[in-house]
């Protein structure tokens, strides 16, 4: 066949819109994302973002790991290497997150980039369009915008001091049931410093949430980004201690090593591993090799353990200067969790604040935070509340930031 185009004329533009899949009708942007272009501009103080403080990245550490690596174990860390992770590192973990009771083997380990692309994965095995999971309310922005792209619809429980009301779940699950005809695929959850509420679910809690996944035969999704980032109170067992069988567990490296290197991991039980694996081996083959042998080489060394101390003392301190300011600074009426762990800080403004009208009011005033809004699944609450992240900031900006914050909520509760 041939072709005899006229260069010079104008090709008409393509509507692409008849083209797309129409799951691509539920992807979202993140507003955390899109949040951050804003605040990078330098003047302006971001609570926004779930960002750990630069200042404490171990880059002597990271450099030295790079040269080992690249000096010991040359092309084998730049190769292709298989999907389910860097061996000597599924082992360093396996044993380290039996300090905390996950029964985790190498096995049944694998690594992805970053806990978002567990939460991805998880989405492509096991999500129908219309299906619906179980969440609190509010949830992880992230598991939200994964689970949107697999148009998943979602049930929710409340959040008290103590994180999910797991009293309200069978309710919620007989909801789910009436509304699609089928059980919801499973229950998400974040037991150590709840993103964003900081909440911690007590143990008996835990044990609780157990029983009902086992009576309404349901699988667990626990997602624990921050159990390591403790600073003060008592370590608590995961719920899969108890459930093992049915609880897809969660880490990952981003909060207590660096978010760069993107390396989280998943722990399943073994007749789910395969399923991932071939989730993962569609979307990117495997995570990077040298990521992985950078983080072995660190966490062999013991490099890791001083690090996330260090860290804590930092984040506590900061965590404690934000609670200060909000005493100080705020207006009566509004009210903040006390989060014994994790970089976030769920607050509560009086009404009649919208947190989502009042961001434009409080950038002018040269500071940023996440609206309530954003962490609702079903965007049916958070009007009156945000999250700020306490972790990114030096204690004087942080001091200075809620400050102006407090400045701007007067005025608009004045008005």
């Amino acid at each position: 066949m041939e072709l005899n185009m006229d260069l010079n004329r104008t090709i008409p533009q393509l509507d692409w819109g008849p083209y797309l899949a129409e799951r691509t009708q539920g992807m979202t942007s993140s507003a955390i994302r899109e949040l951050l272009k804003l605040t990078q501009q330098p003047d302006i103080i971001s609570f926004a973002g779930g960002l750990p403080a630069p200042d404490f990245f171990p880059l002597r550490e990271i450099e030295e790991a790079c040269k080992y690596v690249i000096r010991e174990q040359g092309p084998t860390a730049l190769q292709y290497s298989a999907t389910e992770g860097y061996g000597p590192l599924k082992e360093y973990l396996s044993t380290a997150m039996h300090k905390y009771g996950v029964p985790a083997k190498p096995v049944n380990v694998l690594l992805t980039n970053g806990s978002q692309q567990a939460l991805d994965l998880i989405g492509k095995v096991f999500i129908n369009p219309g299906d619906f999971v179980l969440t609190g309310r509010p949830t992880y922005l992230g598991a939200i915008q994964a689970w949107n792209a697999y148009q998943a619809r979602f049930h929710t429980v409340n959040l008290d001091d103590d994180g999910m009301v797991v009293d309200e779940i069978e309710h919620a699950y007989e909801k789910a049931v009436a509304d699609s005809g089928r059980p919801p695929k499973f229950i998400y959850v974040l037991p150590n410093f709840h993103n964003p509420a900081g909440t911690t679910l007590p143990l008996e809690r835990r044990q609780q949430l157990a029983e009902i996944a086992v009576k309404l035969n349901l699988p667990v999704v626990e997602d624990d980004p921050y159990g390591q980032l403790r600073y003060e109170g008592e370590d608590i067992p995961p719920i899969c201690t108890f459930i093992p069988e049915r609880t897809i567990y969660l880490g990952t490296f981003s909060k207590t090593l660096t978010p760069g290197l993107r390396i989280g991991w998943i722990v399943c039980p073994e007749v789910l591993m395969q399923r991932f694996v071939q989730a993962k081996q569609g979307s990117d083959l495997h995570t990077g090799t040298f990521a992985q042998h950078v983080a072995a080489d660190i966490c062999q060394r013991g490099l890791l353990k001083p690090h996330v101390k260090k860290l804590c003392q930092v984040y506590k301190e900061r965590r404690d200067t934000m609670l200060e300011a909000l005493t100080e600074f705020w207006p009566a009426g509004s009210s903040w969790a006390h989060p014994d762990g994790g970089l976030f800080l769920w607050a509560r403004v009086p009404e009649p604040v919208n947190t989502l009208e009042f961001f434009t009011e409080a950038v002018q005033e040269k500071v940023a935070y996440v609206p309530g809004i954003n962490f609702y699944p079903n965007r049916d609450g958070g009007n009156q509340a945000m999250r700020l992240n306490f972790s990114y900031c030096p204690p004087d900006v942080i001091v200075e930031g809620i400050r102006r914050l407090g400045v701007a909520l007067k005025k608009k509760i004045d008005v």
